[in-house]
């Protein structure tokens, strides 16, 4: 007396928690990232052209994505999680090897590796996100046609 769809509630509620703990923690890298970069604006960077205000814009971003990870159900923030981190990690790995606009940086420290840290996982989280969602929204679709 089972229907055959009897699975599938069970598999997209499963994954309902499972994509908002993703976004949860991609939400706390991202704030973190851009915590770590108000703090080193703060201390200084506010005064180094052109890179100063590159950090004050990632600090405000990184803050306002964060909280758009958290009330915005749509793939946009995600995106954006997955551009923050991936342009704000690449502008440090330029920073450390070439420069970056007369800026010389060192993997050194613990603002700089949790910034690298926290943006290599908004990455990697911000694509697993989207894959979990997409699949949970593939998964409910044949429930709404039934």
């Amino acid at each position: 007396m089972t229907a055959p769809t009897t699975g599938t509630p069970r598999t997209v509620a499963g994954r309902r928690p499972i994509a908002l703990g993703l976004r949860v923690v991609l939400a706390v890298c991202v704030v973190a990232s851009a915590v770590v970069h108000l703090i080193l604006w703060n201390d200084g960077m506010k005064n180094v052209d052109v890179v100063g205000q590159a950090f004050l814009l990632n600090g405000v971003a990184g803050l306002v994505l964060g909280v758009l990870l958290l009330v915005w159900r749509s793939v946009w923030p995600l995106l954006g999680a997955i551009a923050f981190g991936a342009a704000t990690l690449g502008a440090f790995v330029v920073a450390t090897t070439v420069g970056l606009f007369g800026v010389h940086s060192r993997w050194e420290g613990t603002n700089e590796w949790i910034s690298a840290i926290t943006e290599a996982l908004a990455i990697v989280l911000g694509i697993v996100a989207i894959v979990v969602e997409r699949r949970l929204v593939a998964t409910a679709q044949p429930l709404a046609s039934t």
